[in-house]
This record gives C-alpha cells, structure tokens and sequence, in this order.
C-alpha cells in the first residue's frame, strides 16, 4: 500500500516539478523533495528517472482522456461531441497551472535526442486525432474533417500556451463549427468537394 502512494506522490511531484520546470534540470532530489518522499521511497517504485518520466505521461494521457470523455458525456450528437472539446480547452487554458501541452513539451524538451519520447508524445497526439477523426466520421463528415479539427485543438493548444489567453480556444472552436457546416453543405448527392 505504501509504494502504491509513494508512486502516486511521486509523479504528481514530477508532473508538477517539470510542468514549471525543465525535465532535464529537475532531480530525483527536488522530486523527492517535493513529494515529501526519500530516495529509498524512490528506488522502490521507479527503475531511474526515465521510469519516472514514462509514468509522467501515463498519468498526463490518462487524465485528458478523461478530462474530454467528461466534455463529451453531456452530448449525444457527435457534432456536439467535437465541439465540446474546445469548450473543455478553454477551460483548461483558464486554469493557473496551464503550461501548454505537456506532450509538446516533451517532445520539444527530449524528443530530439530521445526517440522514446518523441514516440510517446506521437502515440498521444495520434490517439486524439483518432478520436476527433471517429467522432467525424459517426457525424457523417468525411475523415478529413476530422484530422483537420483535430489539428485546430493542436494549434489552439500551442497559441494558448505562448499568449497566455483562453482566446485560441474560442477561436478554434468558431472554425470547428464552420468548417463541420461548410462539410455539411458540400455533402449533396455528389459527395464531398473539399
């Protein structure tokens, strides 16, 4: 039982402490420092700091899964599903401890040099893209709609990040709205134009 919180106390630590921080300058030290954990406490859950990093991650993914399987439970209708992902982005963006998305920042921070990282951040954003893409195709939008909608989230994401305003997701969510009616138009008998 001990280690089950040890661990959780120590990624929440980590998350934390790389979220304001850089990765590679936080320590096992601060981490476990932060958590209110020994280094013993550490070795006991965690190979190394890689381990830990990969543990980061899980959490991170798992909690945005949740967080839009929550924005999306109150809809029935796949439209309104996507759209309500932005609303769930701004949101997010209001709160204090935003910092963009941390698979980006990975992927900024390790991602060159460490190909696991690149991977994990590739497999995060390919999961979301697979979920906008399939909640695209059940609102009768071509597949494309959907790697498109998927790729304003992204963006928004990144532009919130570096202004620090919830705007993008606002602005991202008005392009969402058109661009699925614009695919709603163009959907005669002849198919998809766009």
């Amino acid at each position: 039982m001990e280690d089950a919180s040890d661990r959780v106390a120590l990624i929440r630590s980590a998350d934390h402490l790389f979220t304001i921080g850089h990765i590679r300058s936080t320590t096992i030290d601060a981490i476990d420092a932060h958590a209110h954990r020994t280094r013993a406490a550490f070795d006991a859950v965690f190979r190394d700091k890689d381990d830990l990093i990969v543990a980061v991650l899980d959490y991170r993914h798992a909690a945005w899964n949740r967080h839009l399987a929550d924005a999306m439970a109150p809809s029935a209708d796949p439209r309104d599903k996507i759209l309500s992902i932005f609303s769930y982005l701004e949101t997010w963006f209001a709160e204090p401890t935003f910092h963009g998305c941390a698979f980006v920042n990975v992927y900024a921070e390790l991602g060159p040099e460490i190909p696991w990282a690149a991977d994990y951040a590739a497999k995060h954003k390919n999961v979301f893209i697979d979920l906008v893409t399939r909640l695209a195709l059940e609102a009768g939008l071509p597949e494309s709609a959907g790697t498109s909608i998927a790729l304003l989230a992204e963006g928004a994401q990144v532009t919130a990040a570096l202004t620090r305003t919830i705007a993008p997701a606002r602005e991202a969510r008005s392009a969402a709205a058109m661009l699925i009616a614009l695919y709603q138009e163009e959907s005669g008998p002849g198919g998809f134009d766009l």
